[in-house]
């Protein structure tokens, strides 16, 4: 069983889908369990690692040869449930070549 899942290019998608389960399992913003049921508890771990404090943050590893697709992410409303050493990014972009990277 993989202990995180790898995103190639779709950090963005990554995130609308984090925010889908998120609300799933009765996560806010921040990653704190605002829930009202013990069903949004289980299987938390699928998705989440709980950290201190009783927030979780999720099992995804963000990569993309750019940094301003991860700037992005970052600034969104669930930009802080990441680790920031979670997000790997080159420097510059493949600029629409394909066979770069």
């Amino acid at each position: 069983v993989p202990t995180r899942s790898i995103i190639f290019l779709f950090p963005l998608l990554i995130v609308i889908t984090r925010q889908i389960i998120s609300a799933e399992h009765g996560l806010d913003g921040s990653g704190v369990y605002n829930g009202s049921s013990d069903l949004q508890l289980e299987r938390m771990n699928v998705y989440f690692n709980e950290a201190n404090g009783n927030k979780y943050v999720p099992r995804a590893v963000l990569v993309d040869l750019e940094p301003g697709t991860m700037d992005a992410v970052r600034a969104g409303p669930f930009g802080q449930l990441f680790r920031p050493d979670n997000f790997v990014f080159g420097q510059s972009g493949a600029g629409n070549n394909w066979a770069k990277g």
